[in-house]
């Protein structure tokens, strides 16, 4: 960890590469999700789309650098967090609307705002959160993390682009589906962290052909891919609601 913030005001030294990389990172994330609201409103829904799954792809490597090259800074944690809002609460918000409910009832926008104001109820409170000491024990998420909660809320404009659905046949029950991911964001379910998985020295091997699979997957069936990416991080979302319901019981 840095023994000072190189972005503090009044310090007057030059920055690194180094100290400056992550943050250029988040601002590439940044401008995904500007340009997917720009070609969202030019029609070309499917550059819209995969340019916040380039936004979340952007999202995890920021902070990987940072803790690798031990770059951390209070400005790179703000900056994350606000262009965090635009990508994964904005940006996915307006993409919907404009895809499934644009041309329906005008409360259609109301699931829409929901799910924006849970987005940046969220990432205030894992700013609060962010100085606070881990608890001992597993390392999860509270609630649906804004990356995952976008890939949620964009999970049947994805499926639209396979020709599985249109998004736009059934407008309020997409809402009710936007709302309730909202909700999941700021709930108190504690969900899987990529901190958590561990994988067997036995099946290293198996698991490297499998990124082969899904990267050859990737390339010629990309949106079939990601709807079943989507249902994958859902299956294992509804097992630890299911849990979590258990416990409080």
């Amino acid at each position: 960890m840095l023994d000072h913030d190189p972005f503090e005001n009044g310090r007057t030294e030059n920055l690194t590469v180094r100290q400056i990389l992550p943050n250029a990172v988040t601002i590439l994330g940044l401008c995904a999700g500007l340009m997917a609201l720009r070609f969202v409103q030019a029609g070309r829904v499917d550059l819209a789309v995969m340019l916040i799954l380039l936004a979340g792809v952007l999202d995890g490597l920021d902070g990987i650098i940072a803790r690798r090259l031990d770059a951390t800074s209070k400005m790179g944690a703000e900056l994350d967090s606000l262009a965090d809002f635009l990508n994964f609460g904005v940006a996915p918000a307006v993409i919907v609307f404009e895809v499934a409910m644009n041309a329906s009832s005008p409360a259609t926008w109301v699931p829409v705002l929901v799910f924006t104001v849970c987005a940046c109820l969220r990432l205030a409170r894992f700013n609060v959160d962010r100085g606070r000491p881990e608890t001992a024990g597993r390392l999860h998420f509270i609630g649906v993390p804004t990356p995952a909660g976008a890939l949620l809320a964009l999970w049947p404009t994805i499926l639209g682009q396979t020709g599985a659905i249109d998004p736009s046949a059934h407008p309020e029950a997409y809402g009710l589906w936007m709302a309730f991911v909202g909700l999941l964001m700021i709930s108190k379910v504690p969900t899987q962290s990529s901190k958590t998985i561990r994988i067997p020295r036995e099946r290293a091997i198996p698991v490297l052909i499998g990124v082969a699979v899904v990267m050859g997957l990737l390339i010629t069936r990309f949106w079939v891919t990601i709807s079943l990416v989507a249902l994958a991080y859902t299956a294992l979302l509804a097992r630890d609601i299911v849990l979590w319901v258990r416990a409080r019981r």
